[in-house]
Parts: structure tokens; sequence; C-alpha cells
């Protein structure tokens, strides 16, 4: 009988709440380890919830300088009270570029994963194989040098979160602390050099190959999973006829937010948006509400569990994903997994998403016109919403469930290893 498929995991922050990566974490070495391969996990701060099914979990502390430095805890920079330890050169670069305006995460904890597997390495554990989960730093090429094969997931580059910011800052200071925090140059020519890049949609497949100037046959369609017993319908949960959904962040110009409350105010007024978004009164969005004269249609929850959110998704007549850009488009998935219908503009990876579980309609991007129309033209008919959100759920249990993207990427694993070995291996291509 084949001993299993041995992986490491690497990932500079662990955490669900801390965004995308940690729930691809978390759900990826779940599912992995239900099917057989054996999973360790190397995390930085803030670390994951508990994982019972990996075979170890190693936290690497860092002093989170960057984000201490964001809230001015000028105090916490110094680790455990020690100033001599903040003389370490790691520490020094962490506090010198959060000072200068880097995102120092991603090549620091990289030389701490290098250091913690040639460590452990070097006591006799072996894996068949690296999974980086978006950190891209200097350090996984050394643990290509060591002869491990290393493949990394992009959900997008980081090249679309710098145009979106370009789009936010009004000064040219704020252009150049723009072109200063994102380690673009580092994660393109580390991305480059990997054995494999997973992504979640054809669309960031080739921004990726565009922007990190990657080949295209190096890069892997894996689509993004769903937890889809957690995300799915209750009979048990009224639908409010009048409530729509949205979950974005103003502050990011990807979301399209501004669009939305534009389109509200040519919706009929019995209409009210959800939006789940911080819910601080320096949120623009509420200044953009006024200003639409929808700000008594308006709700904005601010940070809530994931429980609250379903809910939210099983209750609301329709979902609105409104952005000008996704590399997926989580938001419409897990709103079709809860039998919400969509509509959705035709940009970024929404497109595919839609096509895929064929649950609800796609209109212009960046129309207030379209936008309202679209949710016209659904609102005004119960029966082919309910039909579209029962289709949808089907299709998003076949192909976005984490059985199904574990699955297709071990397949990937066995392929890179094949590669690794000389042997001829599956041609690349798409999951659909």
């Amino acid at each position: 009988m084949p001993r299993p498929l041995r992986v490491c995991f690497i990932a500079y922050r662990g955490n669900m709440a801390c965004g995308g990566q940690g729930i691809y974490l978390y759900f990826l070495a779940r599912e992995l380890a239900r099917q057989g391969v054996e999973v360790d996990v190397i995390v930085g701060p803030p670390y994951p919830d508990p994982m019972p099914f990996a075979q170890e979990v190693q936290e690497l502390p860092n002093q989170e300088h960057w984000a201490r430095w964001f809230t001015r805890d000028y105090g916490g920079m110094i680790p455990d009270g020690s100033p001599r330890k903040a003389l370490s050169p790691l520490h020094l670069y962490e506090l010198g570029a959060s000072r200068l305006g880097f995102l120092p995460e991603p090549f620091a904890f990289s030389l701490r994963a290098f250091k913690a597997i040639s460590k452990r390495l070097h006591q006799g554990e072996r894996w068949d194989l690296v999974h980086d989960v978006q950190c891209l730093g200097y350090g996984v090429l050394g643990l290509q040098a060591m002869g491990l094969p290393v493949v990394t997931t992009i959900h997008h580059p980081l090249t679309v979160d710098r145009r979106a910011s370009f789009i936010r800052d009004e000064t040219f200071r704020d252009a150049i602390g723009t072109m200063s925090f994102y380690p673009i140059g580092m994660q393109s020519f580390v991305a480059r050099r990997t054995d494999r890049i997973f992504t979640s949609s054809e669309e960031s497949a080739q921004t990726i190959a565009k922007d990190f100037r990657v080949r295209p046959e190096r890069i892997q369609n894996v689509y993004n999973g769903l937890d889809t017993d957690l995300y799915c319908p209750d009979r048990t949960v009224a639908r409010k006829p009048n409530q729509l959904l949205c979950v974005g962040r103003a502050s990011d110009p990807n979301k399209g937010i501004r669009n939305l409350i534009r389109s509200l105010a040519l919706m009929p007024r019995e209409l009210e948006l959800v939006l789940v978004d911080n819910n601080h009164p320096d949120n623009e969005v509420f200044k953009w509400a006024r200003e639409a004269g929808v700000y008594e249609r308006l709700r904005v929850t601010g940070r809530i569990e994931t429980e609250a959110l379903v809910h939210l998704y099983r209750q609301s007549a329709l979902t609105i994903v409104p952005s000008r850009y996704e590399g997926f488009g989580l938001p419409a998935a897990e709103a079709m997994a809860c039998e919400t219908p969509v509509v959705a503009c035709r940009a970024g990876a929404l497109p595919e998403v839609m096509d895929l579980c064929q649950g609800g309609i796609l209109v212009d991007r960046d129309s207030p016109e379209a936008l309202a129309q679209g949710v016209k033209d659904l609102i005004s008919n119960p029966e082919h919403r309910m039909k579209l959100g029962q289709a949808a759920r089907k299709r998003v249990e076949a192909h976005l469930s984490w059985r199904e993207i574990a699955r297709v990427t071990r397949e990937g694993y066995l392929d890179v290893l094949a590669e690794r070995r000389g042997f001829p291996t599956s041609t690349i291509t798409s999951e659909s």
C-alpha cells in the first residue's frame, strides 16, 4: 500500500477573520486530510482556529509591526518588552519597513518558514511538497533550493489591489505610498519560479500571466471553495421580499458600492439594502446615501459573524454584487449556495462564476441604470427567483464544494511530483 501524500502548508496570516487566505488554508487543509493527505501547517499571526485534522500546526510569531504602526501601538512594537530582542535582523527589518510604508510580512514570514522547515528537515522530517498560500516571499525559493517542490496559491495578483489603491489616492504622497506598500516585485519574481500556481478563475489566471509575467501553462484554475454545509438554504427562514443584500467594502473602489447606492435611488422605494460593511460614521457610504436620497433605505451591519451572514443570505430576496473587478466573487457563490439569486456586474471573474452556477443575471459594469433594471427584472418574479436559487444550489455543490476543490488540488500536486520525476503529466486545464 503506498504511503500517504505529505504536504506542508505555509501561510503568513492564518486566521479566517483576516481574509480569504485564512479561509482557504483552513478548509483546503481539512478536506485534503479527509481525503488521506497528511497535512502540516506553518503559519503566522493572526493564527488559525484549532486544526485537529493537521499532523502539526507550528505557529511562527512576529510582532505584527505593520498593524501596530498603523494603529499607533508603538509600545507593542518592542518584543515582549525587550529592546534587545528588537535588534534582531528580522525585527529591525520589519520595524523599518513598517515605518517607511512597506508591507514586511510576506518577506519576513518566508524567511522564518524557511528556517523552520530547514530545521525540521535536518531532524529527519520529510514532505512531498510545500504549498505556499499567497506569501511569495524570497524564502520560498530557499525551499526549492533544498529540493522541495513548491506550489503557490494566488487568488489575484497584488497589482489588482495596487490599481484600486491608486483610484482611492487623493494626493501625490498617497500615490507614492501605494507604489511602495505592495511587494509586487518580490511576489512576481517568486511566482515565476514556483512549480505551479493555483488560482480561482480564468480571469485571475490571465491577470497573473500578464502582470507577473508567468507562463500560462504553469497556472491552474481550481476555483474557490465553499463550505456547502454552512452556506446552505433553510426552509424555516422566511424570505423578505423587499430586502436586497450586498457584501462589500465601500472603501474598495473595485467593489462598486457607490454605483450600487446610485442604483438604489432608481429602484422601487419599498426596496431596502442591507450592506455588510464597516458601520463607522466615517464610512463614505452614508454620505453617498444622503446624496442619493436613500439614507433611510440603507442598513449597514458592521462586522458580523459568519452565521449571521448566512442568515442574511437566506432571508434576502436578492444578493447584489456590483463589483468593478473580482478575482472570483465569493459573495455571489455564497448567496447561490443559500438558494439566493444574484444580480452581478459583468466584470472580472463574475461572468465565469455566474455561468458556472447559473443562479442569476449579469448587467453592465459601472451602470446604475443597468443594475437597477436587473434588480427590477428579478424582484418582480418570485417564482423565477426560486427556480434560479434551487438550480444554483445544485451546481455550487457539484463544482465549488471544498471536497471538489481538494480533489482537483490533490491531482495538481501529483502532476507536479510527476513533472519533478520526469514522468508525463496531464494537461493543465480549467476544471468545470
